[in-house]
Formats: C-alpha cells, sequence, structure tokens
C-alpha cells in the first residue's frame, strides 16, 4: 500500500529561513518521488506513531543537516492531486523554522540536485505545484 495513494498521507511541510527573510529551497531530482526539476521549500512523511514535532526536526536534519533553532506553526492544508495518473490525499501540517545558515547543507544529494537560498519576492522557477497557493494562504506569517 502506497501513502497518499491507498491512504491519506500525512506529512509535515516547512519554510527554513535564516531570520534575515532568505529561504532555503531544493530542486528536486529524480529520485523524488514526483515534480522532478522543480524548487520546493521541503518535508516528508510523517511515521507511524511519530509526533509532528518529531517528523519536523527529524525531516530537517534529513533533507538539510540542521538543528531548529526555532518554529511555528503556521496552519495545515489538505493536498488533493494527481500522481502517475493516480489519485493522490495528503494532510499537510505546515512550519516556519528558523535554521543556522551555517549548518544548512544538501544533506539528500541523492533526491535534491541542488539547495540555494531565496527572498519571497525573488523564487527560482520552476515552483512545486503545491507552492504559490501554500504563499499565499500562509503570506502574513513567512
Amino acid at each position: 500500500m502506497k501513502k497518499g495513494i491507498d491512504y491519506t498521507g500525512i506529512t509535515v511541510s516547512f519554510y527554513c529561513h535564516d531570520g534575515a527573510r532568505n529561504y532555503v529551497l531544493h530542486r528536486r531530482g529524480e529520485n523524488c518521488r514526483d515534480e522532478h526539476g522543480c524548487w520546493d521549500f521541503g518535508g516528508g512523511g510523517v511515521k507511524f506513531n511519530e509526533s509532528l514535532e518529531a517528523a519536523l526536526h527529524r525531516e530537517v536534519k534529513e533533507e538539510y543537516a540542521a538543528d531548529i533553532i526555532e518554529f511555528e506553526f503556521v496552519g495545515y492544508r489538505e493536498l488533493f492531486r494527481e500522481h502517475e495518473g493516480k489519485k493522490t490525499h495528503w494532510l499537510s501540517f505546515v512550519y516556519i523554522v528558523k535554521l543556522d545558515p551555517e549548518q544548512v547543507v544538501n544533506n539528500e544529494p541523492d533526491k535534491h540536485e541542488e539547495i540555494s537560498w531565496f527572498t519571497l519576492d525573488n523564487l527560482p522557477t520552476p515552483l512545486h505545484s503545491m507552492i504559490q497557493e501554500s504563499l499565499e494562504l500562509y503570506k502574513d506569517k513567512l
């Protein structure tokens, strides 16, 4: 059974910043589930019996090798999409996360082609298909 396809997947999504309005994004590689070549802020699935906060810390560490300085829960989104001809359903719990930019590295080079820092008014393209709606929803908190 596949998460998000055969049953609703639960994910943490995060916007990692340096405290000076710069956000780290990664470009999704061929080993990512979907949207290869698109830029994304970050996130990952919650494991069975794992709290959202534990998943957030684990996923940030897995993707960027950084320890969280502080974080804030900003809301959730219900994501309905289609992937390889199949409908998907995810519940995404969204966080804003402050990191030390000196710690941040591409800790998943097998999944992320590159990482870089951007301001919200100068984001790279193409963006992951869920980004624009999320930015609009959380613009007052970012």
